[in-house]
């Protein structure tokens, strides 16, 4: 497969220790570093400085939300990591969830779509380097042009769970980011998005023998991300919903302890990778075998290796 990334910052390693890590990806065979943005870091600062801690990765954040900047300055911010790494910047954005743009930032989580669709026409035009005069459908932009837009305006990758945004990822857009899938559900997204553009997936890998230690860390984090309503309707439409309901209903029960129990172990080992590092490793690879372009590794803490053993155990020279 042609490409191997890893999410960063990795969990409890402060940022500025991880100069050491990235500095050594591409000689692991890791190809690319994509970054997130929720209540910890935000999107871009890691990137900039992996952009100069080594210089053969592809860079991409995963996503940023079309809600929490303005769209000058996410064209900005765009700008500016093109500049630092030339033709190895992917742009990712997406509706975010309503927890993060409404909740935490005071923002309204309207027409998450139309956002999403006129955030993307915007950045088009801007990151080309022409002046913008527009009335979009959810924002309006009265003249604005990059003072330095990028040489080779940077590919830009739209966060996709269901049809309606995949369709507009494969006709607008230059790929697609999905996440907490099984391999089996990378031909299902790829119905909808076609065989061509890119297709990017941030994957959970919990590297352990011990499959109970496993699981149990998974149904914490599925517990907490498939009662936010974009990841249910997401599963809904992959076919889990069923298997889900218990969980979903004991959660909005306010019982969360049952939540957790009734999680079945086969919708854990669907969405966690898991087992030693070369299990984890060819799993991934069972992803890529089924249409995923881009495997995204988020590497959950387990098995007793710290971070950076981990990020080792699993780059795919490590086999």
């Amino acid at each position: 497969m042609s490409r191997w990334g890893l999410t960063i910052p990795l969990t409890g390693v402060p940022l500025a220790e991880h100069r050491e890590i990235v500095a050594g990806l591409s000689e692991l065979g890791y190809t690319d570093a994509w970054s997130a943005e929720t209540n910890g870091t935000d999107a871009f600062t890691p990137l900039a400085l992996a952009s100069q801690w080594d210089p053969e990765l592809r860079l991409g954040p995963a996503i940023v939300p079309v809600y929490t900047r303005g769209p000058a300055l996410l064209a900005s911010h765009a700008a500016t990591l093109a500049d630092l790494a030339p033709g190895r910047f992917v742009l990712g954005i997406g509706t975010s969830s309503d927890t993060i743009v409404e909740r935490w930032n005071g923002i309204p989580f309207t027409e998450p779509y139309k956002r999403t669709r006129d955030t993307l026409r915007f950045l088009r035009r801007a990151l080309a380097g022409e002046k913008v005069k527009e009335d979009y459908e959810t924002f309006s932009v009265k003249g604005f042009k990059l003072e330095n837009a990028p040489a080779a305006p940077p590919p830009i990758v739209l966060a996709a769970l269901r049809p309606g945004m995949l369709r507009l990822a494969a006709r607008e857009a230059d790929g697609a980011i999905t996440n907490w899938l099984a391999p089996k559900d990378v031909r299902t997204v790829r119905g909808v998005l076609g065989d061509d553009p890119e297709l990017v997936a941030r994957l959970f890998v919990c590297p352990t023998d011990n499959a109970e230690e496993a699981r149990g860390i998974g149904r914490w984090m599925i517990a907490a991300y498939m009662n936010v309503p974009v990841y249910r309707a997401f599963h809904e439409w992959l076919g889990r919903g069923e298997a889900l309901r218990p969980m979903n209903e004991a959660w909005a029960a306010g019982d969360r302890k049952k939540a957790l129990e009734v999680i079945p172990d086969e919708v854990v080992d669907d969405l966690i990778v898991h087992g030693s590092p070369e299990a984890c490793r060819a799993r991934i690879r069972e992803y890529a075998d089924n249409g995923l372009t881009t495997p995204v590794l988020a590497i959950v803490p387990g098995g007793g290796l710290s971070p950076a053993e981990a990020v080792r155990a699993l780059a795919p020279n490590a086999g």
